[in-house]
């Protein structure tokens, strides 16, 4: 009998860590798509804001990110740098993240 107890208590643990795992991985990408969101925002608004694509800088930021189902919160432009800031509902918690885009210094 205390040999099936251990087991038990060995897979209880087992099926513990898997989850935990599973949640700092659904983190992690997560994380990567609201970054990506924010990059890609950034840009599509700088590139409007130099003439290469035509339309509004922040409606052209709020396209882009919308396809990766996050929301601009802020859209601000310096002459041609663009600094777009989203969030991104994950569940019960919201992921933000803010991007700058423009020419060179």
């Amino acid at each position: 009998m205390p040999g099936a107890l251990a087991a038990a208590a060995v897979a209880a643990g087992a099926v513990v860590l898997t989850g935990g795992l599973a949640a700092v991985g659904a983190a992690a990408v997560a994380g990567q798509r609201i970054a990506a969101a924010a990059d890609a925002g950034a840009l599509a608004a700088a590139d409007s804001a130099s003439g290469a694509v035509p339309g509004a800088p922040c409606d052209r930021a709020a396209e882009v990110v919308a396809t990766f189902g996050a929301v601009v919160e802020t859209c601000d432009l310096d002459e041609l740098v663009a600094t777009v800031a989203v969030s991104l509902r994950i569940g019960p918690l919201t992921a933000h993240a803010i991007a700058r885009a423009g020419p060179p210094p």
